[in-house]
């Protein structure tokens, strides 16, 4: 497992994953319609969530973002994709953070980070995002940060909500703006 380093934005430090993180973002996780765009269901239970965050087989790193008075606000995560030097990337806001602008904060100190750290000596050339095509503020979201749509996979994946089309997003270095 990769180390996750702690990452700070006007509002919020986003941190490593703790174990009290499950009943943090529980009400998320186990509501209906945010788990609507996961490849699973909505979690039942605690106990299960954290199961899901830490389990040893994933290779990706998590962030937790946390506002100053200790709030959870969402989950960021980082993991290897199809090769060196390429980084698929993810989020969720906590339910009760929505409509806030956490995600499009947090979004983009993990970006500038994954381009410019040390992963395995060298930042990232490029960042992916796969999003269901019915989620209409995560598409917003990332073409917002500057991810170009590169693909429409349709009937690409079969989750919990039946037969689903996926975009496919990236973000190369190289068009990256810095966050500017």
């Amino acid at each position: 497992m990769r180390a996750v380093q702690t990452l700070t934005t006007p509002r919020f430090t986003l941190r490593p994953l703790r174990r009290s993180d499950a009943a943090a973002l529980f009400a998320t996780m186990s509501d209906d319609d945010v788990s609507l765009y996961l490849t699973r269901p909505a979690f039942t239970s605690e106990e299960e969530l954290w199961g899901w965050f830490a389990d040893p087989d994933w290779n990706g790193r998590t962030w937790i973002a946390e506002d100053a008075g200790g709030d959870v606000a969402g989950r960021f995560v980082a993991f290897p994709a199809h090769e060196k030097g390429v980084e698929e990337v993810g989020y969720i806001t906590a339910i009760h953070r929505t409509r806030e602008g956490v995600a499009r904060e947090c979004m983009e100190a993990l970006i500038r980070h994954l381009f410019t750290a040390a992963i395995e000596d060298e930042g990232a050339r490029k960042l992916t995002a796969e999003v269901d095509t019915r989620n209409a503020a995560s598409v917003r979201l990332l073409e917002a940060l500057g991810f170009t749509r590169e693909a429409h996979l349709r009937e690409h994946e079969t989750t919990h909500a039946g037969l689903c089309d996926i975009y496919l997003y990236g973000l190369l270095k190289s068009e990256w703006n810095g966050g500017e």
